[in-house]
């Protein structure tokens, strides 16, 4: 049995990859639209805990929706995003509407009044690209 689980600890730990979201991308600034959504079916659908790429939402996550012409630019699935005034690293894990250009929406969990707060403002934000091995 110990075989075993050390089989499948090696195999994981050669399968996992990880990635130091500093030093191992390249950042580009871009000055967008930013508003903030909740997952409440009112702002979204039926299902307002799912991301259009299948994710689940739940509050406290770091997550941003991109519009599609940002999509076309680069910010796809699981890119980290870095918010000028805001902690931390966010990731692509929505999608807006096509009717939307230039424009991020923040996911602020089922905190409507900070998402009513937060309002429409222009924001920079920095999105990482993959180094490519050289």
């Amino acid at each position: 049995m110990r075989t075993i689980s050390l089989c499948i600890a090696l195999l994981f730990s050669f399968t996992l990859v990880s990635y130091d979201v500093q030093e191992d991308y390249v950042w580009h600034d871009l000055n967008v639209t930013a508003t903030a959504y909740n997952s409440v079916a009112s702002q979204t659908n039926s299902k307002p805990r799912i991301t259009a790429f299948g994710d689940s939402l739940k509050p406290g996550l770091k997550v941003i929706a991109v519009s599609g012409d940002l999509y076309a630019k680069g910010l796809k699935y699981n890119t980290p995003v870095k918010i000028k005034g805001l902690e931390g690293v966010y990731y692509v894990k929505d999608r807006m509407p096509s009717r939307w250009k230039n424009k991020i929406d923040i996911y602020m969990g089922v905190d409507v009044k900070a998402a009513k707060a937060w309002g429409r403002r222009t924001v920079t934000i920095a999105y990482g690209e993959l180094k490519k091995d050289e």
